[in-house]
């Protein structure tokens, strides 16, 4: 039965004669005033990273190689990794005429590739915007933009009772399995049989926590909130007391969704890390992920839109639009059936606090274009 908060919005879209819109991509030739961030380098380093991973080809990872799976979009995968070549052939041009990127000038940005205006799916927003007033209040014409950050973390090697929770590794029954070697024995493996919140209980056991150690290796030891952090972050960057950086990756999950219902800390979904040597964003398996930067990195639904899309943002900050050019290289579990988000990989913190003041000026909304190479 419908409850009366749902009828009182269902009245008033009636009244008002609003329908709430799926998403559109709408052709372009022009763009707004704004300001332009050139971030360049960055954008061909993670640009290339991408298009390393495209060229593995459809076969090797289907969910996320293809040019769009929606009824809205349908671009040939060799267009989009035509576009990432192309932004680093710019870049390299530019370097070695010594001239300023022309990455940040709107005239070449429309000259040389077509734009699509992208507008939310407010449909989809809407049913899940109970208790979120930013999807609530989601323009009919722009995305939201959350944005994540790689949290910087104190960690120990041994468990304290600062440090309670490890980062564990993959479970020593299929550290020697591919993943797909691993999901065929889904029914027999350590990964599946626990939740976050069994797994968090047994760590204040001391005989639950040795038994957990038996079953996989702790990488490292955090607090409640830094393992939260990485989980919901999928990267943690760790300051050892010896002054060593260590850096993990999330490596394979546990197979329970996450859910957009539940806070972060009440989720079930969990995650096993790897130790890698840097920040890394999409893979279908920790052995070959993306390495990824601040600022040029969005997260979002590469499922319907496709892995690889250059995606030019604006939003306003203190009041001014500013214009920044990313690349689709990331996503994480909320961006199932998700055409109306994405999270934009905004820096290196240590904590909320720092993160806020930092990106406290950036809107929550932002105007955003799917950008191709002119053929």
């Amino acid at each position: 039965m419908a409850t009366s908060k749902h009828l009182a919005l269902t009245l008033s879209l009636l009244l008002s004669g609003s329908v709430l819109a799926s998403p559109t991509f709408t052709p372009t030739t022009q763009l707004p005033d704004g300001e332009w961030i050139d971030l360049s380098e960055d954008l061909c380093d993670v640009a290339q990273q991408t298009h390393s991973y495209l060229a593995q080809g459809n076969a090797y990872d289907p969910a996320a190689i293809h040019g769009g799976t929606t009824v809205w979009l349908n671009t040939p995968t060799e267009r989009i990794q035509e576009t990432l070549a192309y932004i680093c052939e710019v870049v390299h041009e530019d370097q070695q005429m010594g001239r300023t990127s022309r990455l940040t000038d709107p005239d070449f940005i429309a000259e040389h590739f077509e734009l699509l205006r992208w507008s939310p799916d407010q449909q989809r927003a809407s049913q899940l915007s109970d208790d979120k007033p930013l999807l609530q209040r989601l323009p009919s014409d722009r995305l939201l933009l959350t944005k994540y950050y790689v949290r910087l973390t104190n960690g120990q090697p041994q468990q304290t009772p600062e440090t309670p929770h490890a980062l564990y590794g993959l479970p020593f029954d299929e550290a020697h399995l591919s993943l797909d070697e691993a999901d065929a024995k889904r029914d027999h493996i350590t990964r599946y049989r626990y939740g976050k919140q069994t797994i968090v209980a047994n760590e204040s056991s001391k005989d639950q926590a040795a038994h957990m150690r038996n079953l996989a290796p702790p990488l490292i030891w955090l607090s409640r909130d830094d393992l939260e952090g990485a989980l919901l972050q999928g990267t943690a960057v760790v300051n050892e007391p010896s002054g060593d950086r260590r850096y993990f990756n999330v490596h394979r999950n546990n197979g329970i969704a996450y859910d957009r219902t539940q806070r972060p800390e009440q989720q079930q979904r969990y995650w096993y890390f790897k130790e890698v040597q840097g920040v890394l964003g999409y893979g279908k398996d920790a052995n070959y992920k993306i390495p990824i930067l601040p600022k040029v990195t969005v997260a979002g639904d590469i499922f319907q839109l496709g892995l690889g899309r250059l995606i030019l943002l604006r939003t306003e900050e203190q009041g001014q639009p500013v214009f920044r050019l990313t690349v689709l290289a990331d996503t994480g579990g909320a961006f199932h059936d998700n055409l109306y988000q994405l999270d934009w990989l905004s820096g290196y913190y240590r904590d909320w606090d720092d993160y806020y003041q930092a990106n406290r000026h950036i809107s929550d909304y932002a105007d955003a274009w799917l950008l191709l190479k002119k053929q």
